[in-house]
């Protein structure tokens, strides 16, 4: 099983890794997915010539981010000055393109929607998400791809659920909510 995905993902993975222990082997990519352009850029690289029997994957909160090159913020995060980093209609045609190469592993596909984005958020808008969620729907509904509603379960989080106020990323707790949710995609994707 491969987990394609930025911070968050690397948040969940271990988790993930625990809960399915005994019934698959389950990695990650090195490092973090960013964008759909370093998708593109990358995504042979990551799949190398494993025969994967499941891939759980999932861009959009560096799509979603703002940024600007003097901003001090990390990341030159910056909702007020920067450039969004992907549009919302290159995006769906980056999705089209990693869809397409995904599918051509034979393995079985689930598509992670992008967690909540709380207010504060130095770089990205609070909703955004839920935007670029429904451009990523569209095309996973094309393709017959199920999906995996993080957003729903992240947007029901409590406060002690995320690393501090206005951070996009989730303390363990969170974490841990969102690997058990994931192991459970997975899980069911592999009997199917």
């Amino acid at each position: 099983v491969l987990l394609i995905g930025d911070s968050i993902m690397g948040g969940y993975f271990k988790g993930v890794q625990k809960e399915l222990a005994k019934e698959a082997n389950v990695v990650r990519h090195p490092g973090n997915a960013g964008d759909t352009r370093n998708g593109l850029k990358r995504l042979d690289e990551w799949l190398g010539d494993t025969k994967w029997d499941v891939i759980h994957f999932n861009w959009g909160l560096h799509d979603l981010c703002h940024r600007h090159p003097e901003s001090k913020e990390m990341g030159n995060r910056d909702k007020v000055r920067g450039a969004i980093s992907v549009p919302l209609d290159e995006y769906e045609k980056n999705l089209e393109a990693l869809v397409a190469r995904l599918e051509k592993t034979g393995a079985k596909l689930i598509f992670a929607t992008t967690t909540v984005v709380p207010e504060g958020e130095p770089g990205r808008h609070a909703g955004d998400e839920l935007k670029y969620n429904a451009v990523a729907l569209k095309v996973m509904e094309r393709h017959g791809i199920p999906f995996n509603d993080l957003h729903s379960l992240s947007a029901e989080f409590t406060p002690d659920c995320f690393s501090k106020p206005g951070d996009v990323h989730f303390s363990g707790k969170g974490c841990g909510l969102l690997a058990k949710q994931v192991a459970d995609a997975i899980r069911r994707r592999m009997a199917e």
